[in-house]
């Protein structure tokens, strides 16, 4: 682990604990790179103010189409970003390496697992989020959520290797477990993860197999609520619903998980039996409320100011998914394009003070409003919902919209054309991305 401001685990002596002298560049930290954290990190690049950005993996990754590697459509590689590379152009920014255990508040420094830290002069949290099993923290071994490399390669691997047993299974019963995937959650995430196992069934791997059909592979999609895609138009829902029916997808709405073990899922008095079991059905503030002594709010979220200040602490701020910020009577949605507005509105508004106010503190800024581009979720082959303001589009513009905005979104020209590329041979041919079991 190397940069400017690391210091190894030895204590600070007394004198030595004030975070920038007098007359230096003002010391930003920012903790996690996500889309706040790297967002902010790109708008304090090239600014007057020294930048650290802390974060325990060394990429940057696009959350939104890891459901795509999880069904064997794209690679890792695709849709992650080294964060040295990222931000290397910006000769104030630097990168560690390294997972953060606390806040020092009283002498502005960050713990960090190592036994080292790092001090600040003013500290940016934008720890992301994880998923939320609602006190059933023990489901998560046998449902796990699409939130990591990790997880997706494990889930991918599981799908593929389901179809492969299936295909050397004689016990028609095994047969018809080994070819059920149950995808608990009716919200974006859920629905483009069922949408694409069912397309990876119907499609991709139709002609692969010689003893079994996978076109009779089973998805059902489990939803608590009465309605699909709670956030959208109700127009919107119900395509959503007739989308994944004409895929095969079996929804059972207002159904309650009420246990899930090893290969089996309890929900609405029924057993379900599955090879593949994904959780998608809600999400919480990773840690960061805890380091700055605030109670958090039932997601773990830390409630801001406007200016997206934490309570009560002085020159700490909040992005992303760990905040909680109302705008016109709601709470901010935990949207990429939330926490990409959020770090580049904090870090424009902190380039512009000079290193005396950002070390005096405390800071006064402008409040930030959040502006929607718009709320999309793809359901399949040409089938994808959108949404902003009073207009909403569904079906095949949607569905372009859906393809053109996640392209834009990627870090790294290399990545857009990589993807697009692959979409494009994909919807001509419907062969698959990465179908490898490791």
């Amino acid at each position: 682990m190397k940069a400017a401001d690391y210091v190894a685990s030895s204590p600070l002596p007394d004198e030595d604990r004030t975070p920038s002298p007098v007359g230096a560049a003002a010391h930003v930290v920012i903790v996690g790179a996500g889309f706040g954290g790297l967002a902010c990190a790109k708008a304090l690049g090239g600014g007057p103010h020294r930048v650290t950005v802390i974060d325990r993996r060394n990429y940057h990754l696009f959350v939104p189409l890891l459901y795509q590697v999880a069904t064997a459509a794209l690679s890792p590689a695709d849709i992650a970003a080294p964060i040295r590379r990222v931000l290397a152009r910006y000769r104030n920014v630097d990168t560690v390496l390294g997972e953060v255990l606390g806040v020092d508040r009283v002498v502005r420094r960050v713990r960090l697992k190592d036994g080292g830290h790092l001090p600040y002069d003013v500290l940016i949290l934008a720890t992301g989020s994880m998923y939320n099993y609602f006190g059933q923290d023990a489901w998560a071994e046998f449902a796990p959520g699409v939130k990591t490399i990790d997880n997706a390669r494990a889930i991918r691997a599981r799908l593929l290797r389901a179809f492969e047993a299936a295909e050397i299974e004689a016990d028609p019963e095994r047969r018809r477990r080994l070819l059920t995937t149950v995808v608990i959650g009716g919200g974006p995430t859920g629905v483009e993860m069922a949408g694409a196992v069912a397309e990876l069934a119907r499609f991709t791997l139709a002609k692969d197999f010689h003893r079994i059909d996978s076109k009779t592979a089973r998805v059902i999609l489990i939803e608590a609520a009465p309605k699909l895609l709670t956030a959208f138009p109700e127009t919107l829902s119900q395509y959503a619903l007739e989308a994944l029916g004409k895929l095969g997808v079996e929804v059972r709405l207002n159904t309650k998980v009420e246990n899930i073990e090893a290969g089996v899922v309890v929900a609405g008095g029924e057993r379900i039996e599955a090879e593949a079991i994904v959780w998608g059905a809600g999400i919480r503030a990773a840690a960061g409320a805890d380091w700055l002594g605030i109670a958090p709010d039932r997601l773990g979220r830390i409630a801001v100011a406007s200016d997206l200040s934490a309570p009560g602490q002085d020159r700490v701020y909040v992005l992303g998914d760990l905040a909680r910020l109302e705008q016109d009577g709601e709470v901010l949605p935990a949207l990429a394009q939330v926490a990409s507005q959020q770090g580049l509105h904090l870090g424009h508004a902190l380039k512009r003070l000079d290193a005396a106010a950002l070390k005096a503190g405390p800071l006064t800024l402008a409040p930030f409003r959040y502006a929607s581009r718009g709320d999309t979720a793809v359901i399949g082959r040409s089938s994808a919902v959108f949404v902003i303001g009073r207009w909403s589009l569904k079906r095949g513009l949607a569905w372009v919209l859906w393809g053109l905005i996640h392209i834009y979104l990627l870090i790294g020209f290399d990545r857009r054309l990589s993807v697009a590329m692959q979409w494009m041979w994909r919807y001509l041919t419907t062969e698959g991305g990465a179908r490898l079991i490791d």
